[in-house]
């Protein structure tokens, strides 16, 4: 449970590889945070991040394997989790794999990114939330994106399956909130990270550390969207009101 001065003792990470999850449990284990359980789908990175969070300040640390495009043994990987964890105060989902414009029209790379981006996060955080709901209290933090909120055809395959992702974890929040249990949507800008390496930047690009520093300042809040940055919220704001035809000609 929370400490005497409200801070997470514990969290679980699914897609505990990732830029933006490591960042986040820097964070947190600075904060007395000591029971760290890490999931992911590379065993060689996934014991990077628990050597980083073990320099972190992590005291308790697992790592449970999985493979994202097994959506029905989803549930399976939450609960290998949390009996590992024993209680849990934050569920961190981070899974997620982009998508282009080279195979757009690939149906096999279609469905993979709608596996691991979509599928297995759902049945991910659905088993989550009800692991949370039997305990009465806990919060899951969803990584989305701010192309979930209007897709675009740059990458419109992973851009679909947020978009997806961001709906469901938006009514599991109201699902759930009776329970004591908190969702919460992260919607960061692009991001520089080891997924997105190569790619141009868009306008108000980020940094893992940023959005980490926003989970961690949401985590004392008890908003449901949290925009990385926060700027994003206005301008989207705007852009989902534009004519299509006009949306379509913007550059990236």
């Amino acid at each position: 449970m929370l400490d005497a001065f409200g801070q997470p003792q514990s969290i679980v990470v699914l897609g505990g590889t990732s830029d933006i999850a490591g960042a986040v449990v820097d964070r947190l284990c600075a904060r007395r945070c000591r029971t760290v359980v890490l999931a992911g789908r590379d065993p060689a990175r996934l014991r990077d991040a628990a050597a980083r969070a073990t320099r972190a300040g992590a005291t308790q640390l697992s790592e449970v394997v999985f493979d994202a495009r097994e959506v029905t043994a989803a549930g399976t990987t939450v609960d290998r989790c949390f009996d590992a964890a024993g209680d849990v105060d934050v569920v961190l989902l981070a899974v997620g794999v982009l998508s282009g414009r080279d195979n757009e029209l690939d149906a096999a790379h279609a469905a993979d990114v709608a596996a691991v981006t979509y599928a297995w996060p759902v049945a991910a955080a659905t088993r989550a939330a009800a692991r949370l709901v039997d305990q009465g209290y806990g919060r899951l933090v969803v990584l989305s994106s701010v192309a979930a909120v209007r897709v675009r055809r740059a990458n419109f395959v992973y851009a679909s399956a947020k978009a997806g992702l961001d709906a469901f974890a938006l009514e599991l929040a109201d699902t759930v909130r009776a329970s004591g249990v908190t969702v919460q949507v992260i919607r960061p800008g692009f991001v520089r990270t080891k997924m997105t390496a190569g790619l141009p930047a868009a306008p108000f690009a980020t940094t893992p550390a940023a959005v980490a520093d926003a989970v961690v300042t949401g985590l004392a809040t008890t908003d449901t969207v949290i925009w990385v940055p926060q700027a994003l919220r206005w301008v989207f704001g705007v852009l989902t009101l534009l004519p299509t035809a006009i949306w379509k000609r913007l550059p990236g």
